[in-house]
């Protein structure tokens, strides 16, 4: 068995990998990235920044993307667990505007790669979650897009369960819609 295990998502591109875990009475070990065998995966991908977040229950962040500087991106959830979100904006993709959703959680402990040409969201499920995460290229504050969490054209089924109240930044309640950003390209 290989120290990684990925599956395909119906959305090209997207990526789900699980780490092989070794473990005993003492706790456990396991690679989370390894550039060569990311590289075999089909992952060729250099990472130059890696971000860390906490957010509490209820913290809904998203749909964000970078118009001139894309990042591919490696999540995955170290404590807690979240919904994690990506979507095509892939122009000419024939899975533009379509979604998908994957649970990632310290207990599963999978990772979801996202590559450039997708917007990201997630939705903290447990009472606190923190998320990690790999990118590609460095965060340009002035070159962030986004598309509402609830854009009815996107469609996404986030998990809230009944009495979640939702916590979203201001920013994040004023994005438009993907079909906006499509009439303007």
């Amino acid at each position: 068995m290989g120290k990684f295990q990925v599956e395909t998502c119906e959305i090209e591109g997207l990526k789900v990998i699980t780490p092989t875990v070794f473990g005993d009475e003492r706790g456990y070990f396991m690679e989370t990235y390894q550039y060569e065998d990311f590289k075999a995966l089909g992952i060729d991908v250099v990472f130059v920044q890696d971000n860390q977040s906490a957010s509490k229950k209820g913290v809904l962040r998203g749909l964000h993307f970078q118009y001139e500087y894309p990042q591919d991106k490696l999540v995955r959830v170290i404590n807690g667990e979240v919904f994690d979100v990506a979507v095509d904006i892939r122009e000419g993709s024939p899975t533009y505007g379509q979604w998908h959703g994957e649970l990632l959680s310290a207990e599963n402990k999978k990772q979801f790669f996202i590559p450039k040409g997708f917007a990201h969201g997630f939705l903290v499920l447990s009472d606190y979650a923190e998320f990690c995460y790999k990118c590609s290229d460095y965060y340009h504050p002035n070159d962030e897009g986004g598309f509402l969490w609830s854009d009815p054209a996107i469609g996404v089924k986030w998990p809230i369960p009944e009495g979640m109240e939702l916590t979203i930044s201001d920013k994040d309640t004023r994005w438009g819609s993907i079909t906006e950003y499509k009439k303007e390209k």
